[in-house]
């Protein structure tokens, strides 16, 4: 593949090719219209769509770092969002962050990952974005585990980061902060978006770029300032990411280019992949976007009608370029799993009566040696009296008895709204038992029983999709539980 660095000249895109060129899969203007408008939630809102911000829901996928964090979470509408929570300290001036957020939250289109809201109570400052499943770029390109990212896709992940840049430029945010492998995310379909948090001005939660000098544009070294050339020169580096799968310093790259020893440049997983000409132009590219004067980068707009050309397998779906399985394929390993998905509440209930209380984790024990009230006692019966209708399919009772322990119960128990969630379902109510269900994970952010009834009370709902989600979620938490018990923890 050496063999293309002898092709290399000035790369000058032709006007003229600008006009004609149109994106295959809907284009720079196309808005992600399906979406509710930019609101403002409530602390609590997003204390409980994380679970108490519980650690098992913080995802790295979006690249931030301490203290700014992010959870990964459901609304009650189970719509799925990550939330980044930040430091105390960052965003000390309450309206310059809701007027910020706001901004950035009109943006709407299919190549971001757009944010939803924010939650400005107090000293939290929150931002809620569109949760997307399946990693980030750094993810598939630097650690990927099954296959690498096929060069079809690499082209695809560029194109779709520049036609992203240009929609935001074309509403008046051009800037865009510390750009990297992290802040472009894969959704459900595979397809690459660009991470909305980014575009907020930078505040004291820390600098606009990492302290990695090596990857730093020039300019933002001398001035500490982000302009919108800047953003080019990390769009740079991003190529030389996708083109050899590693993340390769800048000036080592250039060196590599300038001697003309592509060989080294290059990922050596895309071997016969690509034409001498398809890399000659995405190095000539990369080249122009990394030049030391900011002046001599080219803009966004440019880039998309570049890109655009270099397309390659544009019907092949990027799910299956990036050997993801469809997002209606299902297959659940554990009876449980499969009685959800078949909607087999009999076998369901057979579980949860086998299961008993063993995943409260003693928070229903009745300690005899604690004094009870007679009203904590009476709750205590109540529960009993509950087990037994339950087991006896008698849901009616078990539902009446449950609420009075809920109600009037000395501790809370996650198993109990489990059991009262099914018998709403035996009962024909599933709004109430997706509400229970939603509760027992509340208070055990890791429980997997609580998913799987989740996924039951939506298919009752006609909610498919979101059923299935759930689905996975409890099979990703039911393997977890199963490999730490196989390891002894």
């Amino acid at each position: 593949m050496g063999s293309f660095c002898t092709k290399l000249l000035p790369c000058i895109v032709s006007p003229s090719k600008a006009s004609i060129l149109e994106d295959p899969n809907g284009g720079n203007d196309e808005e992600a219209g399906n979406l509710p408008a930019f609101k403002e939630y409530t602390f609590e809102q997003l204390k409980n769509a994380t679970s108490g911000f519980a650690v098992e829901n913080i995802v790295s996928e979006h690249g931030e770092k301490a203290p700014n964090v992010v959870y990964k979470g459901k609304l009650e509408n189970q719509v799925r969002i990550a939330v980044k929570r930040f430091n105390r300290s960052a965003w000390p001036d309450s309206r310059q962050f809701l007027e910020e957020a706001k901004s950035v939250g009109h943006l709407r289109n299919v190549r971001l990952a757009n944010l939803l809201g924010c939650c400005c109570e107090n000293d939290e400052r929150l931002l809620v974005a569109e949760y997307l499943p399946n990693n980030t770029l750094a993810k598939h390109l630097f650690h990927w585990e099954s296959q690498p990212m096929k060069w079809a896709m690499r082209l695809r992940v560029v194109l779709h980061l520049a036609e992203a840049l240009e929609y935001c430029t074309s509403k008046g945010r051009a800037l865009y902060h510390d750009l990297n492998a992290y802040r472009i995310l894969f959704d459900e379909e595979g397809n690459p978006r660009l991470s909305c948090f980014g575009l907020m001005k930078n505040s004291r939660d820390g600098k606009s770029y990492s302290t990695n000098l090596a990857f730093t544009p020039p300019e933002y070294l001398r001035t500490g300032r982000v302009t919108p050339e800047s953003v080019i020169y990390s769009f740079g580096t991003l190529l030389l990411d996708l083109l050899s799968g590693k993340h390769i310093p800048p000036s080592h790259a250039l060196d590599l280019i300038r001697d003309r020893n592509l060989q080294m440049l290059t990922d050596s997983c895309l071997e016969g992949q690509f034409s001498n000409d398809d890399g000659t132009e995405l190095v000539r590219l990369a080249s122009r976007c990394l030049q030391y004067e900011p002046r001599e980068r080219p803009n966004s707009k440019s880039l998309v009608a570049a890109l655009t050309v270099l397309q390659k397998e544009t019907e092949v779906p990027s799910y299956v370029l990036m050997g993801i399985p469809a997002t209606n394929a299902f297959s659940p390993r554990s009876a449980l799993g499969e009685a959800c998905l078949r909607m087999d509440l009999t076998a369901i209930h057979e579980i949860l009566e086998t299961v008993s209380y063993k995943d409260d984790e003693g928070q229903t024990n009745e300690l005899s040696f604690q004094m009870w009230t007679d009203q904590m006692q009476e709750s205590l019966n109540s529960k009993k009296k509950g087990d037994v209708a339950f087991r006896h399919k008698d849901f009616k009772d078990a539902i009446e008895c449950y609420s009075q322990f809920i109600e009037h119960g000395p501790m809370v128990s996650p198993t109990v709204f489990a059991r009262r969630s099914l018998s709403y379902l035996m009962s024909d109510m599933p709004q109430e038992a997706l509400s229970d269900a939603m509760q027992a994970q509340v208070v055990s952010p890791v429980w997997y029983i609580a998913s799987y009834l989740q996924a039951a009370s939506l298919f009752a709902l006609k909610m498919e999709n979101e059923a299935l989600a759930a689905l996975k979620d409890g099979a990703a938490l039911e393997a977890k539980r199963t490999a730490a018990t196989s390891n002894g923890q």
